[in-house]
Parts: C-alpha cells; sequence; structure tokens
C-alpha cells in the first residue's frame, strides 16, 4: 500500500513525540516500586480514567466491534456492554477500598485478606498465571490483530508481519521500561485523543461517501432490525442488496452476558470487584475521590463516548463489503480506511491505531511486570532486593515479557478463540472476588477453588459433554460456584487476627458480625442499599447515554428524547443517592 509523504511524517512525528514523553519519566520511575508501578500514587482522576479507556481500546477493538455487527448487528456489542454491570459495580463498591488498601498490585491484596501457605501460594500462583500465561495470550490477540492491519493495509506478506510487530512493540518496550505508569499513562491520554479524533474522521468519511449516502442512505440499505439496540428472537429477511439474512444475536448469548458473565467471569480490564490494570489505575490515584472518579469516567467514555464511530463503519462495512468470508468480517473496518481515506489522513488512522495497540500493550506489560517482581520475586525469590534492584529487574522483566509475547503470537491462529477460553477459564471466580470484601468466611481456599474450578468445568462442558458457549459457560460457572462454597464450609476460616487487621484498614460493609464482635464494635450504618441505588441508576444513565447518542446519529429524534428523560432521571437519582450517604467525599 502506497502512503503519501505527509502520511509517513505524520507516522514519524507521533513516534517521537510518544518516546520523548516516555523519556522525559523516567527519573521519577526510578525511585520506587510504588514510583514505577503507580506513578507516585499521585494520578489525577482524569488522566487515571482516560488511562483505562485507552488500555481497553486496543487495535483489535474496532475490527473486534465490525466483526460482532456484521454477525449480529448492533445487539451484537452486548458482548461486551453487559460488562458495565460490573465495571460500574466496581465503582460504587469497590473503588475507595481499592485506593485505601495502599497496596502496589490487587494479588498484594491476598495476603491482607488471608494468611498462612494457603494465601503465599494463591498469590505466588496467580502472579505467574496472570502476569505470564494470561498477560500473554492477551498481547498476543492484540499482536495478531495488528498483524492483520498490516496484511490489509500494507499488504506485508504473513512472513514478515511477527517482524513488523516486534518494531512495534520493541517501541513501547522502550517508553514503557524506562518510564514506568507514569509515563505509559500520559502517553495513554495522548494517544486515546489521537485515536478517537481518528476513528470520529473515518466514521464522517465513510457515512457520507457516495456509495452510502449519509445516515439514511445507510438505513435504507440495512434491514430495520439489524439498527436495533437488544437482540431479535427471529431472523430477518436478507435485503435487496445482499445484506447479511440474519445479524441477530441468539437469546441464550444475550441472557449470558446480561445476566452471568458481567459478575461471574474474570475477565482482563472488567474483574468484578475490580482487579488488573484497573486496581492498578485506582491505587495510583491522588487519593478516595480520585480513584472513585476515574472509575466512574472510565465507564462513560468506555460505554458512551468510543462505540458509535467503529459502530458507524461496521454497519457501512457490511453494505460496502458484503462478500466478505465469516473469518474476514473484522477486516471490512481496515478496508474502509484503505478505500476512503486521502493522503495524510491515512496517516493519521494508522497512527490512531498505532496508538490503541501501544496503550493497550504498555499497560499490560507494566502491569504483567508489577505481578512478578511484586507478588512473586521480590515476595518468595528475592526478599532481601532494595527498592533500585527491584526497579531494575522490573524494567528487565518488562523485555523479557515482551520475548514470551512475541513467541505467544505465533500460536494464536483466532482472536476469538482466546476470547472465549479466557472467559470460561475466569467463569465462576468473580462472585469470590466481590464477596471477600463483604462476607468474613471467604477464606484462600475459596479463591484457590474458583481459580482451578472453572478449568475442570469448562474441560467436561466442552469436550465430554460436548457444549459450546453459552451452553458451556452456564455450566461451569455452576459447577466452580458449587465447588468453592464446599470449599468455603469444609475449610478453616481465616484466623480473626488477620480478618481484625483487615477490617481495621478497610472498614468494609457487610458480613463481618463476628469480626466486629470479637473487636468490640458497634454495628455501623450500612451504606450497602444506598450504594445499591447509585449503581443501579448509574447503570440506566449510562446505557441511556449510549443509546441516545445512537438514536440522535440515526435521526430517531423521538426515541432520543426517551433516552434523554431516562438520563436525566437516572443521573439525578445517582447524584442524589450518593450524597445521602456522602459518597464523593473523601
Amino acid at each position: 500500500m502506497h502512503l503519501d509523504v505527509i502520511d509517513w511524517i505524520v507516522m514519524a512525528v507521533f513516534g517521537i513525540l510518544i518516546l520523548g514523553i516516555g523519556i522525559s519519566y523516567t527519573g521519577k520511575a526510578s525511585g520506587s516500586l510504588a514510583n514505577y508501578f503507580l506513578g507516585g500514587r499521585n494520578l489525577t482522576w482524569w488522566v487515571a480514567g482516560t488511562s483505562m479507556v485507552a488500555t481497553t481500546f486496543a487495535a483489535d477493538t474496532p475490527l473486534a466491534v465490525t466483526e460482532l455487527v456484521a454477525q449480529s448487528g448492533i445487539s451484537g456489542n452486548w458482548l461486551w456492554w453487559n460488562m458495565l454491570l460490573g465495571g460500574l459495580l466496581t465503582t460504587f463498591f469497590f473503588a475507595k477500598l481499592w485506593r485505601r488498601a495502599g497496596i502496589i498490585t490487587d494479588l498484594e491484596f491476598i495476603e491482607m485478606r488471608y494468611s498462612g501457605k494457603p494465601a503465599s501460594f494463591l498469590r505466588g500462583f496467580r502472579a505467574i498465571y496472570l502476569g505470564i500465561f494470561m498477560n500473554s495470550l492477551i498481547i498476543g490477540w492484540v499482536n495478531v490483530a495488528l498483524m492483520s492491519i498490516i496484511e490489509v493495509f500494507f499488504e506485508v506478506p504473513k512472513s514478515e508481519q511477527l517482524f513488523y510487530v516486534a518494531i512495534a512493540m520493541l517501541v513501547v518496550v522502550t517508553y514503557s521500561s524506562l518510564s514506568g505508569l507514569l509515563g505509559v499513562a500520559i502517553t495513554d491520554v495522548v494517544q486515546f485523543v489521537i485515536a478517537m479524533t481518528g476513528c470520529i474522521i473515518l466514521a464522517i468519511l465513510v457515512v457520507n461517501s457516495e456509495q452510502i449516502g449519509g445516515i439514511s442512505g445507510l438505513k435504507t440499505k440495512l434491514p430495520s432490525w439489524s439498527l436495533d439496540y437488544f437482540p431479535s428472537i427471529s431472523s430477518g429477511e436478507a435485503t435487496a442488496s445482499g445484506v447479511a439474512k440474519s445479524l441477530t444475536l441468539s437469546l441464550g448469548a444475550f441472557l449470558a452476558f446480561t445476566t452471568v458473565q458481567w459478575w461471574a467471569s474474570w475477565y482482563p480490564g472488567n474483574e468484578p470487584g475490580g482487579g488488573g490494570y484497573i486496581a492498578q489505575r485506582m491505587m495510583s490515584t491522588k487519593n478516595e475521590k480520585h480513584a472513585l472518579y476515574a472509575t466512574l469516567f472510565f465507564q462513560i467514555g468506555h460505554y458512551c463516548i468510543r462505540p458509535w464511530p467503529w459502530i458507524i463503519v461496521a454497519l457501512c462495512a457490511v453494505v460496502l463489503y458484503p462478500d466478505l468470508s465469516a473469518a474476514d468480517k473484522k477486516l471490512g473496518y481496515v478496508m474502509a480506511m484503505k478505500d476512503f481515506l486521502p493522503a495524510g489522513l491515512k496517516g493519521l488512522l494508522l497512527v490512531a491505531f498505532f496508538a490503541a495497540y501501544m496503550s493497550t500493550v504498555s499497560t499490560q506489560l507494566n502491569w504483567g511486570a508489577s505481578y512478578i517482581i511484586n507478588d512473586f520475586y521480590g515476595r518468595f525469590i528475592n526478599k532481601e532486593a532494595n527498592q533500585k534492584q527491584l526497579v531494575m529487574a522490573s524494567r528487565i522483566t518488562t523485555v523479557l515479557l515482551m520475548i514470551v509475547s512475541l513467541a505467544v503470537t505465533t500460536q494464536i491462529t483466532s482472536i476469538s478463540a482466546v476470547w472465549v477460553f479466557i472467559m470460561e477459564a475466569g467463569a465462576g471466580l468473580g462472585l469470590v472476588l466481590i464477596l471477600r470484601w463483604y462476607w468474613w468466611r471467604i477464606n484462600a481456599w475459596s479463591e484457590i477453588v474458583a481459580t482451578i474450578a472453572p478449568f475442570i468445568g469448562y474441560g467436561v462442558a466442552r469436550y465430554v459433554m460436548g457444549w459450546e458457549f453459552p451452553n458451556s459457560f452456564f455450566l461451569t460457572v455452576g459447577f466452580t460456584t458449587v465447588a468453592w462454597i464446599v470449599a468455603t464450609y469444609i475449610t478453616r476460616p481465616t484466623p480473626m487476627a488477620k480478618l481484625h487487621a483487615f477490617y481495621e484498614k478497610i472498614q468494609p460493609d457487610g458480613a463481618w458480625a463476628p469480626v466486629r464482635k470479637s473487636l468490640d464494635l458497634p454495628k455501623p450504618k450500612t451504606k450497602v442499599f444506598h450504594l445499591l441505588i447509585g449503581w443501579i441508576s448509574a447503570a440506566v444513565m449510562v446505557y441511556s447515554t449510549l443509546f441516545l447518542i445512537g438514536d440522535l446519529i440515526f435521526q430517531n429524534y423521538t426515541r432520543f428524547a426517551m433516552w434523554l428523560v431516562f438520563a436525566l432521571v437516572a443521573g439525578f437519582t445517582m447524584v442524589y443517592t450518593s450524597k445521602r450517604i456522602n459518597f464523593f467525599q473523601d
């Protein structure tokens, strides 16, 4: 693919800018692990929140949305829209608690909450399992997506694609290993602005092209039910232009997404109760209020600001490229870039994709290194290491993670297969991650069993019974839930001394009566009811905002007004309820 000089200049300026920002924060990252992995716990809410949004916007995300829309219409996005419920649960019930914990990683929380050899084993095991195994899978699928973009846009043969991805990773490793989280977060903000600007420009150009004819033209070229926000149980008819015969989402899959997945399954960036790099961002903020605002902003940005430019291009791609095979539907987005962008803007859109790629990979490398160094190396291998030695080890680990991830990339043939595997591998763990803050009886064995049981349940469902998603998912969640509940009651609770220390530091709400009694503390006034109202009203507000933006774009002004009323009422309810318990205060 030929690029003009202006395109190369745009990409070169971007590369220099990102490297410059990263290198400029090297000194601030070198003092301690807290500086390196948490930016000195001094991030403002908007930097931390934007960094969360940028990290979840990877190079594969617009391609994934394009594939979902091509297969199931707009309603296909419930695969990830459902996770708003879990994200807002984190916002209202956990954001302040994570910041209050004062730890470096969410795995460090394990030995704050539990004790003894089971806790030590769980922390070390999850450090390797998540920091290396799961992390390399995530980076690997992001690399595969970038390779797809390189293949379509630059016509680079498959034999050479890994080389170019390795160069991109080397740039990321250079600035992320030097600057730590602070540099990663600042570059995330820049990268997100660039990426969203590019995506919005592409959507405007494609939908207003002669082939589409604007929003009104797009609506006439697609079956009306493909624009619905909720799935249709029956299939639609093919249009005269031969667009798909059915863009519907199955009822079973919709129910799996909306009623179970968001609370039951561990998934990177959407861990029930918070975790991973989301917890890292919350713990890196100035105080509890900034942690709360950052997480709330993340939910709004993630679900309301980002999706529509991708969805518009995806719908246009269904019309423009109807002959793409099911496996290649996701490439409609890149083909639209290639066919509709003029000189200069091609470079901008490529920069947007590289920005999305870098923001995700830099966070994954930094997050993975934090587990390996803070929760394995510094905890079990070299307990005497000083802070500067640990920072140096973190930089070396970042490079090693890059090498491992490149090796894993060569083994991935399907991004969607990796998604399903990760979702199934964490099916049923989510409830333990939620309840460990609110129920004193949860212990290390609860979490160990909930971590291992999904592999057994998934193996039985998939290879013994021959079930596919969502049936395999339901079975795995049920099996895991029963397994960890049984494990909880047949094992001893966490020693009371450990629970005392945890309760006094975190001051959790919920079922902690035995601990309070042993501390001779009165029962505090619960905030759970107000938090539930705030959570539900916030979910209505964000979903209504998502849908009202869509109806404004599609010129459905009556429905736009309806969603606007819902959003305003829900927003008022959220604010009013939260003020009753001073929720937005430190």
